[in-house]
């Protein structure tokens, strides 16, 4: 018998990870919601991340195809982030979690 790891096919919920796991990628996506964000409107919502890591993270779900970059052809320059229709699927999911974290908020008090 394999373990999971050595199975012969990909485990969904690990590949939906490599999206969108680690310690920021969801608070982006859910910092963007439905509206488009520069990066400066990001930065002061999620004040923890630093700005590197920032843009390493809007890097990744641009190349997944979760989130869009919109450039301007401006001085100064100016770009906004905005969901794609794919990256959008994952608002629900968020939803969720969200809803996850109020009960445990209620709970520790």
């Amino acid at each position: 018998m394999l373990k999971n790891s050595e199975s012969s096919e990909r485990c969904p919920v690990g590949e939906a990870l490599k999206v969108i796991g680690g310690k920021w990628r969801l608070q982006i996506i859910h910092e963007i919601g439905t509206e488009k964000r520069r990066f400066g409107a990001l930065k002061r919502a999620i004040p923890d991340i630093s700005e590197k890591m920032l843009i390493q993270e809007l890097k990744h779900l641009v190349a997944f195809g979760i989130l869009h970059r919109q450039a301007y052809p401006e001085v100064p320059p100016r770009v906004e982030y905005s969901l794609t229709t794919y990256g959008q699927k994952i608002l629900p999911i968020i939803s969720q979690i969200r809803s996850f974290g109020e009960i445990l908020l209620a709970k520790a008090d």
